[in-house]
């Protein structure tokens, strides 16, 4: 216990567990969009996927010649990436009001065994011949699955930790970027391997089931640490008994002094409390926290309107006939955006500029719109508009860092800043509602997608 009566987070447990919810959270989503080597291979004429192991991929490069793509392969990340949004919108704002209906353990622990058991099926399909089209179908349906009940865990996820202090909300920010970290290394490992193709990928999809049961064994032993029982605010008032302090005094240690949530201070000898008595509208927690929502909405619309369908379609000029052309977009796109999107998004933990009251932030946000016409303009193909200019893969990494980078740390500091802009017992409705207006950048990120990438 601290002198003022909340307890310690022993070992950092706590932001451990949230860490690993996060990385639960996006989890699914990246193993999917990092196997998009494998899905395209199954979307092509060839049925087998066997036969498109290393072997044949060296034999297609010596001769300097590869199989156009069909149409399912030319269009699955434009399709995969709004079969991923447009459901993880509509559950946000699902979750964003009735998620006081539904208890949390039922949409926490609900959605992490759903999302299991699709990534389950996925693993046992891969060995399973299937016709191009029905297999694309299927594909498209477990991502809309795995979406849906992705946005609702994400939308608690912030939830809960609104009644936390600020700092734990950037642990599942955090996990969320180590997440795309640890699927493009999985791949990047699979292709270092030389096995075959579904070989790689039965064992990619077991991994993410074991990564999803560790975060529901995480998530059961939350409600057992005292910390979060404490700032969960349900055992508070047998805390405050048992240690004797005043109200005041444990607001303080709730959170700083300096935030708005320390306004909400009740005196053991006010004759009145001053919470309200009922709860108060989405709406009006919505216009105390706006720019806050709109920022994060921006930040995504514009990284999801690139990144993948864009950025993954970038060639190589430099690779030749070397290795670097098979791990380039695997290395160069899938692993750099998310490493240094990680490292954006742990930076808030020990910085948090421009502050929550700042209007450098959304200028900042809004500055990011410059990558659209940079990646555009890199060597996408094919491409039948815009002429090539950033020629080298240089200029394209050195956009993929800047772009990652900004990403992860400004979308980190409007989550971290959202809840925190309102009154303590209205910070669990702001998380859900940020988690809300994150998810529309999503969808009209992967909507745009389709016209950006036209534009090429």
């Amino acid at each position: 216990m601290t002198i003022s009566g909340s307890p310690t987070d022993r070992y950092k447990a706590v932001w451990l567990i949230f860490f690993t919810l996060g990385l639960g959270t996006l989890l699914p989503w990246n193993f999917f969009m990092t196997a998009t080597r494998y899905f395209t291979s199954r979307l092509g004429d060839t049925q087998n996927v066997s036969s498109l192991d290393r072997v044949a991929e060296q034999n297609i490069s010596a001769k300097g010649w590869e199989p156009p793509p069909t149409y399912l392969q030319a269009r699955f990340n434009n399709f995969m990436t709004l079969c991923a949004m447009l459901p993880l919108l509509v559950f946000t704002c699902l979750n964003s009001f009735l998620h006081q209906r539904i208890p949390q353990k039922v949409r926490i622990l609900g959605s992490l065994i759903a999302i299991l058991l699709v990534f389950m099926i996925t693993a046992a399909l891969v060995k399973a011949p299937l016709e191009p089209l029905p297999f694309f179908v299927i594909t498209m349906l477990k991502i809309i699955l795995i979406n849906s009940f992705g946005a609702i865990l994400q939308g608690s996820l912030f939830g809960l930790a609104g009644l936390l202090p600020v700092s734990y909300t950037a642990p599942i920010m955090s996990g969320q970027g180590m997440a795309g970290t640890f699927a493009a290394l999985a791949m990047i490992c699979a292709i270092a391997s030389g096995s075959e193709l579904s070989d790689s990928a039965f064992g990619y999809f077991i991994t993410a089931c074991v990564v999803i049961l560790l975060a529901i064994g995480s998530y059961i032993l939350l409600p057992r640490l005292d910390f979060f029982r404490y700032y969960s605010m349900k055992d508070k008032t047998k805390y405050q008994a048992h240690e004797g302090h005043s109200e005041q005094e444990t607001k303080i240690d709730l959170i700083k002094k300096d935030e708005p949530n320390g306004v909400e201070q009740r005196h053991p000898n006010d004759s009145a409390p001053q919470v309200p008595c009922q709860k108060p509208s989405v709406f009006s927690i919505f216009k105390k926290i706006w720019v806050m929502a709109l920022s994060v909405c921006f930040v995504f619309t514009v990284t999801i309107g690139v990144f993948p369908a864009i950025t993954a379609e970038v060639k190589s000029t430099i690779a030749g006939r070397s290795n670097w052309e098979l791990y380039f977009i695997p290395v160069s796109c899938f692993l750099m955006f998310n490493v240094f999107d990680w490292l954006g998004r742990s930076l808030t933990a020990v910085c948090l500029w421009p502050g929550k009251d700042s209007w450098l932030l959304p200028f900042m946000v809004a500055t990011r719109m410059v990558f659209i016409p940079l990646f555009m303009l890199c060597n996408v193909q094919p491409r039948s508009h815009l002429p090539v200019f950033f020629y080298h893969d240089a200029w394209y990494i050195v956009f993929i860092v800047l772009f990652s980078v900004s990403n992860g740390y400004l979308a980190s500091l409007c989550m971290c800043f959202g809840p925190k802009k309102v009154l303590t017992h209205e910070a669990e409705t702001a998380g859900a509602i940020m988690a809300f207006f994150l998810s529309l950048g999503l969808a009209l990120g992967a909507v745009l997608s389709f016209l950006f990438r036209m534009v090429i």
